[in-house]
């Protein structure tokens, strides 16, 4: 038999049954106890069939993945990590943005909480210039069409002791961490809002995205190193997103764009 800490309380799967379709149309939440990743489980029931609308969280990811394949884990209940199935119908050459209008949606969520925070190209968010908020989007083919797979997740209860880098933190540590069944029912609505969006919006939603988006980056603005595949390093300043979802950086050479795609880290410059 197990005891659960009261401090760190499983996610109300009753709850999240009914009231996250109703505030989320399509939606459809299932909760593991552990998963060794959440992407790796949501990709293969895309792969079987599965519509848009699956959320797959789990209390306890054990080998989690972030760009460039970075792994991390987190104790038991102590954050909020999940991953959505889309299956877009926007063209192709705009499925970028997915990464940043996720990460623009849980910034949303997280300030409406009083949290000072901010999202970080291409895929952050942050709070005090510590990363609270991981983004990890993947792409697949399915015998339905291509799907994305959207990965979601956000330091919620770790102590300050427990989190994995200094560069981290955590709504406990920033403030007060919100209850995380109810959080990640405002994390699914804010993400199918900006989703639904995007989707809808063509070209002009793209170039207001990108806008709401340079607002809320913390990026922007900064003198940034970014370093690229090849071992080369471009530095300036960050002076805006493209209706891409490039980050546009202004150097010794002149301006460049570079997609999420074509960097290895992107840093303040020191």
């Amino acid at each position: 038999m197990t005891t659960t800490s009261p401090e760190r309380p499983p996610l109300d799967r009753d709850r999240l049954a009914a009231v996250a379709p109703d505030l989320v149309p399509g939606v459809a939440v299932e909760v593991l106890d552990e998963a060794a990743s959440t992407n790796a489980v949501v990709a293969e029931r895309a792969r079987a069939g599965a519509p848009e609308g699956l959320v797959v969280v789990t209390e306890h990811q054990t080998a989690g993945r972030g760009r460039l394949d970075r792994s991390w884990q987190t104790p038991a209940r102590s954050a909020l990590t999940f991953s959505v199935l889309l299956r877009p119908s926007a063209p192709t050459r705009t499925w970028p943005w997915l990464p940043l209008l996720t990460g623009y949606a849980v910034d949303k969520v997280l300030k409406a909480h009083g949290f000072d925070a901010g999202v970080k190209w291409p895929n952050d968010v942050l709070i005090g210039g510590r990363k609270v908020a991981g983004i990890l989007v993947e792409r697949l083919e399915t015998p339905a069409g291509p799907a994305a797979v959207v990965g979601i997740g956000v330091n919620v209860g770790l102590t300050a002791d427990e989190l994995p880098v200094a560069t981290a933190t955590s709504l406990a540590v920033a403030g007060e961490a919100p209850d995380r069944t109810q959080l990640l029912v405002e994390l699914l609505a804010g993400l199918r809002e900006a989703y639904d969006a995007w989707q809808a919006g063509g070209d002009l939603a793209g170039m207001r995205l990108a806008d709401s988006y340079a607002d809320a980056c913390v990026t922007v603005g900064q003198q940034v190193r970014v370093e690229l595949p090849s071992g080369e390093v471009l530095t300036g300043t960050a002076t805006g997103i493209d209706p891409s979802g490039r980050l546009l950086v202004v150097g010794p050479a002149g301006e460049t764009a570079v997609g999420a795609g074509d960097v290895v880290h992107v840093r303040p410059a020191v």
